[in-house]
């Protein structure tokens, strides 16, 4: 168990601040339960649910630790590490996601993420996590960082480019990775906060833009790509 998380120390005998956090993401009701795990643990200083709001705010806020979704329409977590890393260096970002594909991983590390780690993560676990960043740790869920290795080590079989893969939107592709595990529509739609109505939109996009005919095609496709 990591040990309790301090904050930037003042002088000899003033007491540990807590660990200011900005939370990044679309969906509103998972950053207000982020907000509630991580209230004992942290002091949430702000929140955004898109891109240009949480660039303006976290420039504002300065917090230690921004908690990162990968996907949002307007760009996700890359777009806002774009923005800060070069001119907030000091601000430490941690991705929160649903997503658990190599090239999600990879590419928010490329982008300067301290850390990536799945949306299963427990409370305590994810407390932990936010002080290890803080204090310059890298921190990743189990089976992630060998993606992460496997990348950074050059090897061929680890996907990062993807000319048919680079034609879906975020979205999309995270409803080609669930369906591909097997989910039904309203298990993809409970689990990513949207209608049935609009994963069938996605799935119908999808199929299409790859040119495939139905979701055993899919399923194959994303295997192939180790997307599952």
């Amino acid at each position: 168990m990591a040990e309790q998380a301090t904050g930037p120390v003042g002088d000899v005998g003033d007491r540990p601040e807590r660990l200011r956090v900005f939370l990044v993401d679309d969906h509103a009701m998972f950053r207000a339960g982020v907000r509630a795990e991580l209230g004992a643990h942290v002091e949430v200083v702000g929140e955004s649910g898109t891109v240009a709001e949480a660039v303006s705010r976290i420039a504002a806020t300065l917090p230690d630790v921004v908690l990162l979704d990968v996907h949002m329409p307007d760009g996700g977590g890359r777009a806002v590490l774009d923005a800060m890393r070069r001119t907030h260096p000091q601000v430490r970002f941690l991705a929160l996601s649903v997503s658990d594909a190599a090239e999600d991983v990879i590419g928010l590390i490329r982008a300067g993420a301290r850390g990536y780690v799945t949306k299963t993560i427990s409370p305590d676990e994810l407390a932990a996590a936010v002080r290890r960043v803080a204090e310059g740790d890298a921190v990743f869920s189990p089976r992630l960082a060998g993606f992460v290795l496997d990348a950074f080590a050059a090897r061929p079989d680890v996907p990062v480019a993807d000319p048919e893969l680079d034609q879906l939107t975020n979205r999309e592709r995270e409803v080609l990775r669930l369906l591909a595990r097997g989910y039904a529509y309203k298990e993809i739609a409970k689990e990513l906060y949207i209608s049935i109505k609009t994963v069938e939109t996605h799935v119908s996009n999808v199929l299409r833009k790859l040119q495939m005919s139905n979701r055993y095609e899919l399923s194959r496709w994303a295997a192939d790509r180790r997307l599952v």
